[in-house]
Parts: structure tokens; sequence; C-alpha cells
């Protein structure tokens, strides 16, 4: 059950919300290692936009799988107000979690989650949360996310979804957003739609978001800023070089494309970023090797084909050389635990 009064805090700056209608609410249902930022970035604009307006526009509770209190992925624990039941379809329950990822994917969570969509309610996911909806089959010809570090991973457990690079996604009954300062921008969008964009802009300077944001940008910076670079011939080449990760093109293909000779590649790639393309394009392969293996149950030869290894042995070699260790010892620190392991994607073919 709800709790009976919603929170309305007092605050000196004042915005009325016009025709504010019946409390909208909200369950948080936690996940462990959910991450904590995501969390406060979700909840905090329903705070402010009820102390903005003096009025019990939202109410919200917090949910957990046994009812006991979580901890988050800083290991701070979060008590809640109770363990999963079935909720009035009015709620909207919202899945938080983070790492480990597979931590959503909990019987009980998915249960949950199915049962509230089933009978006409809208569920959400914040960073790992949309694990939750993929396993209870919500997510096929929608609009989704979940945090970038965490996307690679999911797509070799679920080949058929591809998420969107968006901070945030809203797809009819279906919330998610990348985690972050992206709960906040998805919250905004959902109080824009309840109670007008002008209100809405005022919640988001309350964040000290000084201008709210119009365009649902994608979670990370692009190519060219990560690279301090604006040569659209390196830009468009790297772009490349990441949708071929699992099937790497040869220098020669990539100097095509690029429509210049291979030497000329080169040449750009040592002024722009110190390296040859073949080891920057070896690099991005081995960093999708280091994310599969903390963020998924799959294989060391699985990894090793995934990011385009013919052999595991060429793999370790290579991965031992960029990171300083043998990837088999950074997947025994770091990959989640079995209890949660999803069924093993086919590994793909190399050409």
């Amino acid at each position: 059950m709800l709790p009976n009064e919603p929170l309305i805090p007092k605050g000196a700056a004042y915005f009325p919300a016009p025709d504010p209608g019946p409390t909208r609410n909200y369950a948080f249902l936690l996940v462990p290692g959910f991450t904590l930022l995501a969390f406060v970035s979700a909840v905090e604009p329903l705070r402010i936009a009820n102390q903005l307006s003096q009025k019990p526009l939202y109410r919200w509770r917090l949910l957990s799988e046994t009812g006991e209190m979580v901890a988050s992925s800083s290991g701070i624990p979060v008590g809640v107000d109770g363990r999963i039941e079935p909720l009035d379809k009015t709620t909207r329950l919202i899945v938080c979690a983070g790492n480990p990822q597979m931590a959503a994917a909990s019987p009980a969570i998915v249960a949950a989650v199915q049962r509230h969509h089933r009978f006409g309610g809208i569920v959400g996911g914040v960073c790992t949360g949309a694990i939750a909806l993929a396993r209870a089959g919500l997510l096929d010809g929608r609009r989704f996310t979940l945090h970038w570090e965490n996307q690679p991973g999911f797509v070799e457990t679920f080949p058929r979804l591809a998420p969107s690079p968006a901070r945030f996604e809203v797809d009819g009954p279906l919330l998610t957003c990348g985690g972050g300062a992206a709960a906040t921008d998805m919250m905004l969008s959902i109080i824009a739609e309840d109670h007008g964009s002008a209100f809405a802009a005022m919640v988001s300077e309350m964040c000290l978001r000084t201008v709210m944001p119009g365009v649902n940008a994608e979670q990370r910076s692009s190519t060219a800023a990560l690279m301090s670079s604006r040569n659209p011939v390196l830009v468009a080449t790297i772009t490349l070089m990441n949708r071929h990760l699992d099937q790497p093109l040869s220098m020669e293909e990539l100097a095509a494309a690029a429509g210049y000779s291979r030497r000329h590649l080169e040449r750009l790639f040592r002024d722009a970023v110190g390296k040859s393309p073949a080891d920057f394009y070896r690099g991005l392969r081995l960093d999708l090797g280091r994310n599969l293996l903390s963020t998924t149950e799959m294989t060391l030869l699985e990894v090793s084909l995934a990011c385009g290894f013919a052999t595991v042995s060429h793999f370790s070699k290579s991965f031992r050389a960029r990171f300083g260790t043998a990837p088999t010892r950074l997947a025994q620190g770091m990959r989640p635990s079995s209890s949660a392991a999803p069924a093993r994607a086919a590994p793909r073919p190399l050409r």
C-alpha cells in the first residue's frame, strides 16, 4: 500500500502547476548493486515538483525483492517500504539496477515486471533495469536503452534486441534510461508531459540544469570529441571500426572506405592519436573484450570470437599486453555471480 500522504517539502521557490490533477504514484524497485546516483536522479525531480507546486503531484515508495534494505553500488544501504507486491495499474514501476547487470534478471523481479505490464501498468528501467524488461519479453520492437558500459554485454545476451544510444527512451508504457544524470532527463520529460514544459523547465532550474534538455542526446560524447579531433575521415573510420569489432576490416578496406591510401590513413591516425590505425582498432576490440569479461558469463573462446580474434591464445596475449593482466584473472575478479547468469549467446563466426 502506498503511503497516505505524499511528501511536500517546504521551500523558498514557488511555481504553480496548472491543473495538477490526481497524485501520480511511483514504485522504485531497488536491485542489489543499484546505482545510487541514478536512483536519486530519478526521485529528486519528483520531490522538487511537489516542493515547487506545494501540491501532492507525485508519491513514491521503495521496494525490494525481500523487503529488506538494499546495498547500492557504492556500498551505501538504502531502506525500503516493503517487498515486491502487486501494484495498482496506475502506479509506475521502475526497476533501479546497476552492477552486476544481471541482478535485474532475478525471477521474482522479472515476474513482478511481467505482472504489472500485463495488467496495464507502466514499467521502466534505470541503468541496467532494462534487463528485467528484456527478460520479461517486453522490449521486442520497442525503443529502449541502458547504460553504455553495459550495452555490449546486453547485446551478446539478447542478440535480437538493439539498445538505443540515447540517454533515455519513452516508448508507450516503457520507460528506460542509461542511469546517472540521464534519469533526471527522463523524469523531466515525464513531468513536462504531466504538467507542461514551463513547469518542467522550473524543476530543471531547481536541479541547476540551467536549460532543460530539449533533445534526447546520446549517452556518450561523439568520437570526434573523445579524440579531440574534427577530421571527418578519422571520425568516419573509427565509426566504421566500431561497427565491425567482431569481424575486423583490413587496413585496405578501411582505407578504401575513407577514400585514401593506406599510408595516408596511417599518417592521419599517428598525427591525431599517436597510434597506427591497426593498433587503435585492436585497442577498441580489446576494450570490448574487457567489457564482456566483466559483465557477462561468456567463455573466453566466445569473448575472443566476439572481438574478432581467431584463437584464445592470440586474444589472451594481446589482452595481457594492453591491460597488464590475463583475461582469466580479470574475469575471476569482476564477472557477476553465476546464480544470475544468462544463457550464453552463440559465438559469431569469423569471415
